[in-house]
Formats: structure tokens, sequence, C-alpha cells
């Protein structure tokens, strides 16, 4: 395995199991504080992860690839340079994001709360948003370091101290939670300003990791570094430049989800509001923006993933002039994402009612919202992998206009949707905001790499069949199964969504083994199994 694909992977891996600690934790965090009250814990994370993902959101990347390029030119003083004014510089981005964000806690607040009868009241939500700050004074110069090691092909203190920044951070947010609430009787609200400032503590947990780093391998690094000062010194204004250049890009995907939700944060009350819900306003964004968004964000991980390893792919090709190559990657890429997001997402939709109340509890609304917002997990995807190919073929600057545009049209009918259609108002205003960007995106690729959808379209259409055929199959085992004894206890809704997502599997598989599809997508290893089993 190259060093280059070594490292993909090594991210790859450490970025999935921090996403899935970070899915994991939610359901018994859930079941400490209660519904009523995680919903004071979002507000805090939107304008959190938006201004996180500004100060540092590509700059792991960014300075990686800077470090690399000047190393392989025999600059290391490059480098050098970089890490010890970026240093400075991270520092002060922290402490300003920290105020800024402290500073604009109150407007924020006034936002979000516009109702007396709403579930919390304006002190309270600034509360928590400025709790949950302290984490930006530690992370920004965390990224530097993480990019600057990567720089020197060391991929591994990254993804570790993700893990651990993670593993820090629910270990806080848990058992602060728990003592507060169970075993000093303590208010809820009290247990969701811990929990917030455990981002605060598990960064400390990922820095810590990272110095454990930088003092084993900081004898390596020195030892390839060569000591000759390079004859003309690069400026700093060329060296920020080019980093800015190779990280605005990575920001914009990186707030992509954010800025959606925060669409959402700052008019799905308001517009609640106008049409008599200020009651369940609160409640029902907590559904939508929070406890639902982490079961349709699962599928999304894969993307992730697959995003993650084909930009060096993709750009290799595409520097190379194999343009064969790359619409060949392109092809297997768009089929084997949505080959896996599409049976996930609508198989999440069908079984929305006992996977909701397997993880939260039983609730008709969090069931009809789980259920219509499944499916935009499939535009999630799509829209994290083309994104990714446009960065593969160097069109970096078309996704900040393909994201604002998609923003703009969720902007301008989120409310008037609301307030027609309550919260599937906002899911649809969504929805046709990533079609939107995502149709830029493709039409860019597509105009670039002179790509034709054809065998995709066809096996699109063959995967969207089989998944029907799952649907109904799951749909009819699980009314069935509910006529027989309804699920009323988490241990029968439990056995219901096993039994019925292996049914889907089970056919789903078959299908398409039946088929050749699977064979074709999966490669040679799955073949080769595939003809043990009786399989062509």
């Amino acid at each position: 395995m190259s060093s280059l694909m070594k490292g993909t992977a090594i991210l790859t891996v450490g970025l999935f199991l921090s996403k899935l600690l970070g899915l994991v934790y939610i359901f018994p965090f859930y079941a400490i504080v209660g519904e009523e009250n995680i919903g004071l814990y979002q507000y805090a994370y939107i304008p959190y992860n938006i201004m996180l993902s500004i100060a540092i959101s590509g700059l792991p990347i960014a300075v990686s690839k800077f470090v690399s390029k000047y190393n392989a030119l025999g600059d290391f003083d490059a480098g050098r340079r970089l890490v010890k004014t970026g240093a400075a510089l991270m520092v002060i981005t922290g402490i300003v994001s920290f105020l800024l964000l402290n500073v604009l806690a109150n407007p924020i607040a006034n936002i979000v709360i516009a109702d007396d009868e709403q579930m919390f009241s304006v002190e309270q939500v600034a509360k928590v948003i400025r709790w949950v700050s302290f984490a930006l004074l530690v992370v920004p110069f965390m990224s530097l370091v993480r990019g600057f090691l990567q720089g020197y092909g060391q991929f591994m203190p990254t993804s570790v101290s993700q893990l651990i920044e993670q593993i820090v951070r629910i270990i806080f947010l848990l058992g602060g939670s728990f003592i507060v609430v169970s075993v000093l009787d303590g208010e809820p609200e009290t247990a969701i300003y811990f929990s917030v400032f455990a981002a605060f503590i598990g960064a400390l947990g990922g820095l810590l990791t990272l110095y454990y780093y930088w003092k084993k391998l900081k004898p390596d690094i020195q030892a390839v570094q060569v000591k000759n000062k390079p004859e003309h010194k690069l400026p700093y204004k060329d060296m920020y430049k080019e980093i800015f250049k190779y990280s605005i890009p990575f920001v914009f995907v990186g707030l992509a989800n954010s800025l959606f939700q925060l669409v959402d944060m700052l008019t799905f009350n308001r517009a609640m509001i106008s049409i008599g819900l200020s009651q369940v306003t609160d409640t029902y964004f907590t559904m939508l923006n929070f406890l639902t968004h982490k079961i349709v964000i699962i599928p999304v991980m894969l993307a992730t993933g697959f995003s993650m390893a084909i930009i060096p792919t993709i750009t290799q090709y595409f520097t190379q002039g194999k343009m064969d190559a790359v619409r060949l990657a392109m092809d297997k890429t768009y089929q084997v994402l949505l080959f896996i997001t599409i049976p996930a997402a609508v198989g999440i939709s069908i079984l929305a009612e006992d996977l909701y109340h397997i993880l939260y509890s039983q609730s008709e609304m969090g069931t009809h919202v789980l259920s219509h917002y499944a499916p935009v997990a499939i535009l999630f995807a799509l829209f994290s992998v083309t994104a990714a190919l446009m960065q593969g073929i160097d069109y970096q600057k078309w996704i900040v206009f393909s994201l604002l545009t998609g923003l703009l049209v969720k902007l301008v009918l989120n409310i008037p949707f609301i307030k027609l259609w309550a919260v599937d108002g906002a899911i649809f205003a969504t929805t046709l905001g990533y079609i939107v960007s995502i149709g830029i995106n493709i039409g860019v690729i597509n105009r670039v790499t002179n790509y034709e959808t054809k065998v995709v379209s066809r096996r699109i259409i063959l995967i969207c069949m089989l998944t029907a055929i799952m649907a109904v199959s799951v749909w009819l085992v699980h009314t069935g199964l509910t006529a027989i004894a309804p699920a009323d206890s988490k241990l029968l809704a439990l056995i219901y969504s096993l039994v019925c997502a292996g049914v889907g599997a089970t056919i789903y598989g078959f299908l398409s083994l039946k088929l050749g599809l699977a064979q074709m997508l999966l490669g040679d290893k799955i073949t080769k199994i595939t003809k043990k089993l009786g399989f062509k």
C-alpha cells in the first residue's frame, strides 16, 4: 500500500470512529437529561460549529499540503516558519473566536427565543453558547499542529488525537451529566452547561496527545530537515496566501450542513410561532436539527470516507491528463455511494417509528420527522462527494458558489414553507437547497470532464428498483409484526428493527448479487466470495 493510501486509510478510520462516537453518545445523554432539556444543548452547537469551521476547517489539509510541497522542494525552512508564525496566529484566532462567540451569544439567543411560551429563555440560550465557546481557545492551535505533522507523512497523530479528543469529551459529558442529575439531584440545565463545556476538556485531551507525538517524532522530523537555509525565503504574504487558497474551499464544505442548520435556527421558531405553535417549536426544532439528524447522518459517514479517499486519486488522474480514468473513477464513486446510501436512507425512513423509540422514546412526531428527513441523507452524501470531486479537478471556487446558491434557496423558501407545512416545510427547503447545490456541482464536473451519465443513470434506476422491492418487503414484514403485537417496549422495537433490517438486507443483497451489481461495484474480493456461494 502506498504511503498516500495508507495515510488516507488512517485518517478515514480515525474520522469514522470519531464520528461514530459522536453519534452514539447522544443516546445515553438523552436518557440522562430528557428530551425537553436536550434542545438547550443543540442551541449551543450550531453557532459553535460554524465559528469552529471558520477558524480551522481545512487548516490541517492546507498546512499539510503546504509543508509537504515545500519539503519536496527542499525548502524545510518554509514549513518551520509557517509553524512558528502560525502558532501565534492560531492562538490569536482562538481568542478572537472565543470573544466573538461570547459577544454574539445574546444577539443569537434573542433571535432564537422569540416568544415567552418557548421552553427556554434568552439567558439560558446565551449562557450555554458562552460555555461551549471555551473550546475555541484550544482547537485552532491543535489543527495547525495536526497539519504540520501530516505534511511530514505522519497521519497517526491526527487520527489518534481526534479519537482521544472525542473519548475524553464524551466521558466528561456523560459522567458530569450523570453526577449532576442522578447523584447530586441537580437541575438538568446545569448538566447541559457541563456537557457543552466538555468540548474544551476534550480539546485539551487531543492537545496532550499531539504533544506526546510531537516529542516522539521531533528527532525524526529534524533528521530529515535540510540544515542549509534556502537562497530565497518565501515571503509571509505569499505563504499565507497559499494557505488560504488551499483552505477556503474546505471551510465551505465543512460549513455546508451547519449553515443550513443555522438558517433553521434563525428562522424556524419565529415561523412556527407565527402559525400558533410556540409551545412545541423548541421540541420540534430539536427533533429536526439534532435528534433525527444524528440518525440521518449515519449513511452520510460513508460518503465522508469516500470523499476523503477519492481526492488524491482523481487529482492524480486529472493532473496526468488521464480523462478516461477520471470518468471511470467518477462512475465507480457515484454508483458505490448510491448503492449503499439509497437503501440505507429508505430503510431508516420505513423503520423510523422503531428506531426513534429504541434510541430516544416513543413519539409520533419524532417518527414523522425522521421518516420524512431520512431520504435527505442521499443529498447530504451526494453534496459531500461532488464537492470532493470538484476539489480533485481543481475547481474549488465553484464549491463556494454552489453552496451559497443552495443556501440562498433555503433562506428564501424556509419561512414560507414552514408556515405552510410546519417541520416538513424546513425539510423541503433543505431538500431544494441541496438539489440546487448538487446540480451546480454536477454541471461543472460534467462540463470540465466531458462526463456522460448514461451508465450511472441506468445503474441508479436499477438501484432504485431493487430498493423499492426491498422497501415493500420490509414494510410488509413490519406491518405484520406490529399487527401481531405493537412494539410498546424498547426491546420489542429493537427485535422488530433487527428482523426487518435483516429481511431488507437479505433481499437487497440477494437481488444485487443475482444481477451481478454487487460484484461489479464492490470488486474482486466480493466476486471471489459470491462464486463460492453459487453466484456468477
